[in-house]
């Protein structure tokens, strides 16, 4: 697997607003989608930084805090080399993500 940098961060949080204000006005991210309950940022390298209110649908397994996505070369293969590697693969893939449990118990990502 070759990981070529952070790919992605998204957070579940019952301080939404609060946060969603925090990386707009504080960190000076620039808004570039929301709906309620759900803010997306961008970061200067085109990537996403994401926020999601606690009622968020689809975002339930998001329980152990910040969810940090690798980006990687080849996702197909990456995921291949997860499930070789015995890790737990969490929720249905995305066109291009898939989400794991790390051996910390955490959730993470892998993304293209």
């Amino acid at each position: 697997m070759e990981v070529t940098g952070l790919g992605w961060l998204g957070t579940r949080t019952p301080h939404d607003v609060a946060l969603a204000d925090f990386y707009g006005k504080v960190l000076g991210l620039p808004l570039v989608f929301q709906e309620p309950g759900f803010w997306v940022f961008r970061l200067p390298d085109g990537r996403d930084v994401e926020v999601f209110a606690p009622d968020y649908p689809g975002k339930e397994h998001f329980t152990t805090g910040p969810v940090a996505g690798f980006a990687v070369r080849d996702l197909a293969a990456a995921v291949e080399e997860l499930k070789a590697a015995g890790i737990e693969l969490v929720g249905e893939p995305g066109p291009t993500w898939q989400h794991f449990r790390g051996p910390d118990g955490n959730i993470y990502e892998l993304c293209t």
